[in-house]
């Protein structure tokens, strides 16, 4: 037992991603210190942080401190949004659905990121939904369905 306390306090102390690492981040970023708030993040990112990932897409699509580019947004997005991200998920939806950093919208995948994030919790998401539902053909609704089957379980194995 003694042994499993110790393994736990070293994993916890050589672990490179800690809350407050992202919260000085975000401070940095709300302070508009851009650059250093990047640097900030992508170290976290590269430690497989999803919000600092999501982080760094808000900034590239608002341009703040990078030249606005909604192709690496998109990017970073998806990146957090595949772990389980729900506000990454929702500015995914709403990326596939007005067709930023893609070539084109994409109303059943946008469905598709937006029950994800609905059902990981962003309160937004359902608003989206009833919003994007009318303007969808039953068939492509019948598509997203088969593509939130499929990611569900793996995005979220426990809900």
């Amino acid at each position: 037992m003694f042994h499993r306390i110790i393994l736990a306090g070293c994993l916890a102390v050589s672990t490179p991603v800690f809350a407050a690492d992202l919260e000085e981040a975000r401070d940095l970023m709300e302070a508009g210190a851009f650059t250093e708030a990047m640097a900030q993040f992508r170290v976290l990112a590269r430690s497989g942080n999803a919000d600092a990932e999501e982080l760094i897409g808000v900034m590239y699509a608002l341009g703040l401190g990078v030249e606005r580019d909604d192709e690496r947004a998109f990017d970073w997005y998806l990146r957090a949004s595949l772990k389980g991200h729900p506000g990454a998920q929702s500015g995914l939806g709403w990326y596939y659905e007005v067709g930023r950093g893609i070539p084109e919208p994409d109303l059943v995948r946008a469905y598709l990121w937006y029950a994800l994030s609905a059902i990981g919790g962003d309160v937004d998401a359902p608003d989206s939904l009833e919003e994007l539902t009318p303007r969808m053909t039953a068939e492509e609704r019948a598509r997203a369905q088969v593509l939130i089957d499929d990611y569900r379980p793996w995005i979220y194995p426990f809900r």
